[in-house]
Formats: C-alpha cells, sequence, structure tokens
C-alpha cells in the first residue's frame, strides 16, 4: 500500500482472540486485523452489538488446518527378537486421551477451538494432559520426546508445519470425521491433504489426509475508512487469488464461511471486479470522483435549472459594458437641442465619451453592439459640427 501514500504499522499479537479484542478496544488504534474462523463466541456477540462498534469482514483469505501432529509410536523389544506391537496410531481426537497435549498459548485461536473439538467428543480440559507453551518451544519438546502431540492452526507455508511434514517419527492425525465435523460445525470446511503434495519425489504423504480447517478472515472495524477497504480487499485478491495446497485458482478471497457482515467494498469487489474508474485512473482521482457522485447528483439537479438563466445573464453584463453609454450619448445630443450648453462643450464630453468607449473590452461575438455605438458617437458628433459652422471650420482646419 505504500505506493499509495498509506503507511502500514504492523502489530504481533498472540492470536486471532487478542486481534478481537484489539479491534473491539478503540483506544488500541487497531483497524483491520487477522482472525480465525470460530476464535470466539464472547467477542463476536459483542460485534453483532451495532451500538458497540460492529466488526465487518473484508473476505475469507484461505484455510487455515487444524494440524494435530504427534509422536509415531515405536515397538519396543519384549524378549530378543521378539518385538513388542507398538501402540495403535491415533486416529480421532479422543485417541489422545490422557497424552501431553500442547494446544497452544492463551490469545491464540488454537486452544477455542480445541476445546470446542473435545466439548463435541464429550470431553473436557481435564481428560488430557493440557500445556499451553508457544509454537516454537512446544514443537522443540515434541521431538525431545517431552510432548505426545502438538494442536497447530496455521496455513501450510508456516515454516513449522513444512518442517513437522517431513521429520521422520513425527505422524498428522487424519481426521476420519472430518464431514462430520464440518457439519456440526459451520466456521469448519473439511479439506484433503493431496497425496503427494508435500514431496512429489518421495510421495509424502503417502495416501490423502483428511483435516478440518477454520478460515482465515480480513476483519476490520466498522468505521474505516471505505478507501482503506477497497486497497486491502484488491490487495487480498492479488496476494490470496492463486492456488495452493488446498484450493484452486481463484477460490479465494470469497465470501464464505463468514461469521461477520461482509463489508460493501468487498462485495463490489468480488461481485463486479476492480471499479470501472479505477482501471483508467490513478487510484486517488477514481476514488475522489466516485466519493463525489454522492455530492454530484444533487449538484448537477441545481445546475440544470442555473444553466438556463446563467447565458441570459452573461449576455447581459456584456450587453450593459456597451449600453449604458447610450445613456449619456443621448444627454449630449439633448443638450444641442435645449441649447443648455455651448457646442464646444458638448463636443469635448463627446470626446471624452468615445475615449471611454475605445477602452471597452467584449467578446468578438458583441463587436458589432460596440461599433454601433462608437458609430453613433460620430453620427452625434457630425450633428454638433452641423449646428455650428464657425467650430466645424475650425475642426476641418486642424484635421
Amino acid at each position: 500500500l505504500r505506493k499509495f501514500g498509506i503507511t502500514v504499522e504492523l502489530r504481533t499479537t498472540d492470536g486471532s482472540a487478542a486481534n478481537l479484542t484489539l479491534l473491539n478496544d478503540r483506544s488500541s488504534g487497531v483497524d483491520i486485523a487477522f482472525v480465525q474462523g470460530g476464535s470466539s463466541d464472547k467477542l463476536r456477540a459483542i460485534d453483532e452489538d451495532p451500538a458497540d462498534s460492529p466488526l465487518e469482514s473484508l473476505g475469507s483469505l484461505f484455510h487455515e488446518p487444524m494440524w494435530v501432529f504427534y509422536r509415531v509410536p515405536e515397538a519396543k523389544a519384549a524378549v530378543p527378537g521378539r518385538p513388542r506391537p507398538a501402540a495403535p496410531v491415533p486416529t480421532q481426537l479422543t485417541d489422545l486421551k490422557g497424552l501431553r497435549v500442547n494446544i497452544g498459548q492463551p490469545g491464540s485461536g488454537n486452544a477455542p477451538l480445541f476445546e470446542k473439538l473435545i466439548d463435541a467428543n464429550g470431553l473436557t480440559r481435564a481428560d488430557f494432559r493440557i500445556s499451553q507453551l508457544d509454537s516454537t518451544p512446544a514443537i522443540v519438546a515434541l521431538l525431545a520426546g517431552e510432548m505426545d502431540a502438538v494442536v497447530l492452526v496455521s496455513a501450510p507455508e508456516a515454516p513449522l508445519v513444512q518442517m513437522l511434514l517431513r521429520t521422520p517419527g513425527i505422524g498428522l492425525l487424519d481426521f476420519a470425521q472430518s464431514e462430520a465435523y464440518a457439519r456440526r460445525f459451520p466456521f469448519l470446511s473439511a479439506i484433503t491433504l493431496p497425496r503427494g503434495i508435500v514431496d512429489l519425489a518421495q510421495d509424502s504423504p503417502r495416501q490423502d489426509v483428511r483435516l478440518i480447517a477454520p478460515t482465515a478472515t480480513l476483519v476490520v472495524r466498522a468505521d474505516t475508512h471505505p478507501a482503506l477497504l477497497q486497497l486491502f480487499s484488491q490487495a487480498a485478491v492479488t496476494i490470496h487469488g492463486g492456488s495452493g495446497w488446498f484450493n484452486r485458482q481463484g477460490q479465494f478471497p470469497n465470501m464464505l464461511l463468514l461469521e461477520r457482515p461482509l463489508a460493501e467494498e468487498s462485495r463490489r469487489l468480488y461481485t463486479n471486479g476492480p471499479p470501472f474508474l479505477q482501471r483508467h485512473m490513478p487510484f486517488w482521482l477514481a476514488n475522489l470522483v466516485e466519493r463525489m457522485w454522492v455530492v454530484l447528483i444533487p449538484l448537477l439537479a441545481v445546475l440544470l435549472p442555473l444553466s438556463r438563466v446563467v447565458p441570459p445573464l452573461y449576455e447581459f453584463r456584456i450587453r450593459s459594458r456597451i449600453f449604458r453609454w447610450y445613456g449619456r450619448l443621448r444627454e449630449i445630443e439633448d443638450g444641442l437641442s435645449d441649447g443648455k450648453a455651448s457646442a464646444a462643450t458638448l463636443l469635448d464630453e463627446l470626446s471624452r465619451l468615445d475615449s471611454r468607449v475605445e477602452a471597452i473590452n467584449v467578446p468578438l461575438s458583441h463587436a458589432d453592439e460596440l461599433y454601433a455605438l462608437r458609430s453613433h458617437i460620430q453620427l452625434v458628433r457630425k450633428k454638433l459640427l452641423l449646428r455650428q459652422p464657425e467650430t466645424a471650420a475650425a475642426g476641418v482646419t486642424a484635421g
């Protein structure tokens, strides 16, 4: 957004729950945040209160799968040459009961989501040996054998996810009941990690893995400037519109699986594409013109009647520069008739009038009227000269 003259201040938080808290706090200065679907029912209820700064969504951006990585059980020898069968591989969350499970630090979206899922299975936190470490120390503990499973909710591009998918001895829980979870929780989607997507050459994974995933959304304060919403929505299309492990080209961003109202600017973009003016104008100019339509419509309603009045007013103003001198010309001519002033005096006044008329500046379309006035001045001068022969003779000699 820098090319549009906009500075974005990035803030690092503990996760979605913390982001929602900041968005609902006007003093935080946070306008836009990434939020994981199903992060907090409590804060979502606050969002629905129109009197308490409601939040809007700019659309769903990408799937954030719930990755449950666990240590693959190893076979241990009971007697030399006779290995004991390994513990069963977990196939659902209930198989993690009693194990050491890290569900993410407080403030993230991992813990609330995990609690919703185990509650649907009739379990509580007390049925697990729960820890809430940050992702990095939790994975270190998992690799060291100090943790049995780690729950991550993250995009597949996350470096920690990529590492664990390639680490020997670490398995990924296959959610056999993914469709059931998606039907019970509207904010979840049943997705599939395709065979070979991690490493085609190594055929990793060797079979499709079923996962469940909330959708990451961009949530904004409803009072954020519409121009910013338009820019962030366009950026979302540019960044997240490509294909990925769990989506095809153009599938994201979209208007699906939203827990908050979709901002009108995003709806227009996803439905009709970029505004027409922005395809041919700089953003600032196109945005200004679009915002001005609200003002231009009533302004046009006023200007249309004025368009019929202004031309006659302009015409009158230009002609008045010329016609107002006809009054003075009439007074000079009347002075000749009533004999109250001498011809010489009238001729002097007429010369001053002629000098002022010469200085008049009018458009060419009215030049004929100006020259008509000057010809009438000459006509009055001739009358004065004819009534005073001696003056006329003097004037001819001087000429």
